[in-house]
């Protein structure tokens, strides 16, 4: 496999992003919101980054089927924590077509927090097909399917410790 981003670039964007995150919510703190499985290892890292007060809670959801997303987007494991009237940063790991992203942005709303913007660690906007407000971008990349840094093919190289293009 062909390494798009290294080791080293992910700890220093990591950090870029804690940083703004850290003084976007200095005063009021936010949730952190992971879409498992793909996010956990970008949100570990930059959690233990940031210097905001935090909380962390889990939702998952399903819309691929191999390295295609099917569109049909469903909620498999839903929030724990109340979140109204507080702030969500959702933590995402890839964000391609949007679909996704506005499914779950809509269904956060329906908590009635104070605010939810989104933190992804890579945006292929070269797949949108829907205008979805990204807040903070790790990596913009091209059309290419991409496993390591916890994103997956089939379950497998999550564990890479860089990101790597996938060649099937």
């Amino acid at each position: 496999m062909k390494t798009v981003i290294s080791k080293t670039k992910i700890e220093e964007k990591v950090e870029d992003i804690a940083s703004r995150i850290s003084e976007d919510y200095k005063k009021e703190g936010v949730v952190l919101v992971c879409n498992l499985k793909g996010a956990f290892i970008f949100l570990a890292d930059l959690c233990r980054k940031i210097t905001a007060p935090v909380s962390v809670d889990f939702i998952a959801t399903t819309s691929y089927k191999g390295t295609r997303s099917s569109g049909d987007v469903r909620i498999i494991k839903d929030l724990k924590m109340e979140v109204r009237d507080r702030h969500i940063l959702l933590v995402e790991d890839i964000v391609d077509t949007g679909y996704t992203l506005e499914y779950i942005i809509g269904y956060l709303k329906l908590h009635h927090p104070k605010s939810v913007k989104v933190c992804t660690l890579l945006d292929k906007k070269c797949k949108r097909e829907i205008e979805v407000p990204i807040d903070y971008t790790g990596f913009v990349i091209g059309d290419t399917f991409v496993v390591g840094y916890g994103l997956d093919y089939n379950e497998r190289y999550r564990e890479l410790d860089y990101i790597a293009e996938y060649e099937g």
